[in-house]
């Protein structure tokens, strides 16, 4: 069989009669002769789309560009899975105790799916603008999207949030040919009075080897990061401009810093998500533009967060972040090697 059909059936879906998008094929047209290899590299599978239920959640959609895949899930609002193409797991974090639920605007009591999303930052002014200062916004954590597929582009989109006044919009989308992915994030202010507020875009991760951020030759923290937890992080340490650290089991930790770019690396991958910070522009958390925060146990994930320049938004107003996610094979021992051999092309 040809390549793309053993994409489709390692990608673990049970419906490929719902094909929404394309998928090229190689091999001959019956009856005709067998093409060059030249032809044949040139006829190479380009990716797929398709809709699925994925642990239970009807109409995901699993998009593929070839080396890569990701999984969005429209019914609770978040992309919950990028990984090579064929597997069946990758570095995201999924809480299978949730499978298949729906999220619950009402509850007091966070539904924590995993996977990326977005909230509004900063945190700190949610008990202004909601009747609660968690769980999370309503329309940006526990409400479904609409999904609208363009090809091989996955648009999702909010309700407008009643508190806020503000409709999200995340736009999915694969490189053509390389493991890259970007979300790009828009808030747009529908309805309410002005406020000041910045996109922030939460990845919870698999608990890591090590995590790390990239900080900027000129750093605007002393110690180089933003304690945001009575005490630091597990293996917190700072050498030659990169932070690193790792989860404890038994308590949080959360740092903030001025870092554009954060990765996280597991025994045979490693996750780059690429922000850049802007030169100008008040950032929330004291000017934190990313975040590491660390869970213990029993649920072992790390969140990667990036976070945009604050703006004050009136009706008709749009702010956007673009955040890029590398996904690459490990090829050194040394976690530290290895983030710097990165840092370095």
């Amino acid at each position: 069989m040809n390549q793309a059909i053993k994409t489709i059936r390692s990608a673990s879906t049970p419906v490929l009669l719902a094909v929404m998008g394309m998928v090229l094929f190689t091999g001959a047209v019956q009856g005709s002769e067998p093409p060059s290899s030249a032809a044949a590299q040139a006829f190479e599978p380009v990716g797929f789309l398709i809709r699925t239920n994925y642990h239970g959640w009807t109409n995901s959609i699993l998009v593929s560009n070839g080396p890569v895949e990701a999984v969005i899930v429209p019914a609770i609002g978040r992309v919950m899975q990028f990984r090579f193409a064929g597997e069946e797991d990758g570095p995201l974090w999924e809480n299978r105790e949730m499978d298949g639920k729906a999220p619950n605007p009402e509850s007091q009591e966070w539904g924590n799916f995993g996977g990326d999303k977005t909230w509004p930052a900063p945190q700190s002014d949610w008990p202004k603008m909601t009747p609660r200062a968690w769980p999370p916004p309503t329309a940006f954590d526990s409400t479904p999207v609409e999904a609208k597929v363009d090809g091989f582009v996955v648009t999702l989109t909010s309700a407008v949030d009643p508190h806020y006044g503000i409709r999200t919009q995340r736009e999915v989308k694969l490189d053509l040919n390389r493991p890259v992915m970007t979300i790009t994030t828009t808030y747009e202010k529908v309805a309410g009075r002005p406020q000041v507020v910045g996109v922030w875009v939460i990845t919870q991760v698999k608990a890591p080897i090590l995590a790390y951020a990239s900080l900027p030759d000129f750093e605007r923290f002393r110690e180089g990061y933003y304690r945001q937890s009575d005490e630091l992080p597990a293996g917190l340490k700072i050498e030659n401009g990169l932070l690193s650290l790792t989860r404890d089991p038994k308590a949080s930790h959360k740092i903030g810093t001025d870092a554009g770019a954060l990765f996280w690396v597991g025994k045979e991958a490693v996750l780059r998500i690429d922000s850049p910070r802007k030169v100008f522009g008040k950032y929330p958390d004291e000017g934190c533009s990313a975040e590491l925060y660390t869970n213990p146990d029993p649920l072992p994930y790390v969140e990667l967060e990036i976070l945009g320049p604050l703006r004050k938004m009136i009706v008709g107003d749009t702010i956007t972040r673009a955040s890029t996610y590398t996904l690459l094979r490990r090829t050194e021992v040394d976690p530290d090697l290895e983030v710097r051999k990165l840092l370095s092309h």
